[in-house]
């Protein structure tokens, strides 16, 4: 058995109010964290990229579908791979009901990956 301190309900108590007090402290820290993080400056993007995608090729600002807001996935699938990564393949198979809730909220969700399309198109119909 390992070694475990052990008390009375009182003694957890004060502990786990101890605890509280940590984690409420941990919370305000890392809110505070993300504020500087949304605050950072950003740069422009001067690249002209362009996607292959299952309508044809796109550019960056048409993958954002009319909507303000573009979050990416990358699904692992290489160029030479013969199948997805199963834990991204498991993800990708249930993002089905969350795209509507998405879109709600002004994102376009995307998965991409460095395969050639026809390649990804052929493993998500399998």
């Amino acid at each position: 058995m390992t070694e475990h301190k052990i008390v009375d309900c009182q003694g957890w108590e004060a502990a786990r109010k101890a605890m509280l007090q940590r984690e409420k402290e941990h919370t305000r820290v890392a809110d505070e964290l993300a504020r500087q993080r949304r605050a950072l400056p950003w740069v422009a993007v001067e690249k002209q990229y362009r996607f292959d995608t299952d309508d044809g090729p796109a550019t960056l600002a048409e993958l954002f579908d009319g909507r303000s807001q573009l979050m990416f996935y990358h699904f692992m699938f290489g160029p030479t791979y013969a199948a997805g990564c199963p834990v991204n393949s498991s993800i990708a198979d249930s993002l089905g009901g969350l795209l509507p809730h998405l879109h709600a909220r002004d994102v376009t969700f995307l998965l991409v990956s460095q395969a050639p399309l026809a390649r990804l198109q052929a493993y998500r119909q399998r």
